[in-house]
């Protein structure tokens, strides 16, 4: 690129390149339709599993989900309909845009009630290498889990990634069960889905 030195051309390429894998709501909250903001792109996510749903959804089916009005309805239908619009959403996925759905639960899908997090409260602290905080989120509510921010007494057990914060510490001071990465994905592995 003119006038950038080579570390931050470098710098923008990259940038760009993880931009590609934005997580479905963040990358609707991104394409600025009017009345949606990032609380009404993560409805849209849990409700559509991809772009091509989404697009397809007709008024009916955007004003039934709970929050949405039928302004809100109007806009994101209007949006898809706009030609402009579909040009802009093809010239992206012809680019390798992808915007993984992380929040989407197929309606088929049942809660798992049995298992090692079935009816169990469920804190994670630290990064986790093999998938994201949402994702973990999502993993243990299938399976019958309840995940909350923070640890106290009601916690049955903490998962505890890379760099963990002070939960770790509360934790053991209240005796609660602590499994590091591979443990909880071993429990994940336990109760399929």
């Amino acid at each position: 690129l003119e006038r950038m030195g080579r570390k931050s051309a470098e710098n923008v390429v990259r940038e760009i390149e993880e931009s590609k894998d934005r997580p479905f709501h963040n990358f609707l909250f991104g394409l600025g339709i009017r009345h949606i903001g990032a609380a009404a792109a993560k409805l849209l996510a849990q409700k559509f599993p991809d772009l091509d749903a989404l697009q397809k959804a007709s008024r009916e089916q955007l004003a039934a989900i709970e929050g949405f009005g039928d302004v809100m309805a109007e806009s994101v239908y209007q949006f898809f309909r706009n030609e402009q619009n579909r040009e802009l959403l093809r010239r992206l996925k012809a680019a390798g845009v992808k915007a993984p759905n992380v929040l989407w639960q197929p309606a088929e899908k049942k809660t798992i009630m049995t298992g090692p997090f079935a009816g169990k409260t469920v804190v994670l602290t630290g990064a986790l290498s093999s998938m994201s905080r949402d994702e973990a989120k999502r993993q243990i509510e299938m399976r019958g889990g309840k995940v909350t921010d923070s640890v106290s007494s009601k916690t049955s057990m903490l998962i505890v990634g890379q760099d963990p914060g002070s939960k770790l510490e509360k934790a053991r001071k209240l005796g609660i069960p602590i499994y590091n990465e591979e443990q909880f994905l071993e429990m994940l592995r336990a109760t399929p889905i």
